[in-house]
């Protein structure tokens, strides 16, 4: 008899802590945008992802032919393995060892490059959508919006999402002169 008891009152204090946060949704508004969809559908993020997949193209071009160079040297290497002294034999597979820890390095290298030139090319792109999105909130009484993707949000139901909002504001202008204002620039507060 005791166990169920306190199995209620348990039970009863459960139900109040889920009743608490539903409260708490019913007074605030709460909003999800989806910022990388946002940033491939307006003309600024088509644009940044054009000038990044050229680099990106370039960059693998030159790694494919490196990696070609180097499969053409392994091949080499295997063909004249039968024919060649030991010496000669380990010194080729340390070259070819050599080789692939270079292209490794090549690669970690051109990564680092790909990923420095999209902070670069989307920098302002995300300040602007973030003063579009922090004018959302604020005149439209958010307490809070998310970034989908950041967020790790799986449903919401589209009422919520301003995804579009954000594109549509973005897309018309709104919030460069945020970023692109002096004070803004040297790092000021207005």
């Amino acid at each position: 008899m005791r166990f169920s008891i306190s199995a209620r009152i348990l039970s009863m204090a459960l139900f109040g802590l889920t009743l608490v946060p539903q409260m708490a949704a019913a007074q605030s508004k709460i909003g999800v945008v989806d910022i990388t969809r946002a940033l491939s559908e307006t003309e600024d993020g088509r644009q940044a992802k054009d000038k990044l997949k050229k680099l990106f193209d370039s960059r693998q071009k030159a790694l494919d032919k490196k990696k070609d160079e180097l499969m053409a040297m392994k091949e080499g290497v295997e063909k004249q393995a039968s024919v060649l002294s030991r010496e000669v034999l380990a010194q080729k597979s340390q070259e070819l060892q050599k080789a692939f820890a270079s292209l490794q390095n090549t690669y970690m290298e051109f990564q680092k490059e790909l990923a420095a030139k999209e902070g670069e090319l989307t920098k302002d792109i995300l300040d602007r959508m973030e003063v579009i999105v922090r004018r959302i909130g604020q005149s439209e009484g958010y307490a809070l919006i998310l970034d989908r993707t950041e967020a790790g949000v799986v449903y919401v139901p589209t009422t919520y999402d301003l995804t579009d909002l954000l594109i549509q504001r973005y897309n018309a202008g709104e919030g460069d002169d945020a970023v692109k204002s002096p004070a803004k620039k040297s790092g000021k507060k207005k």
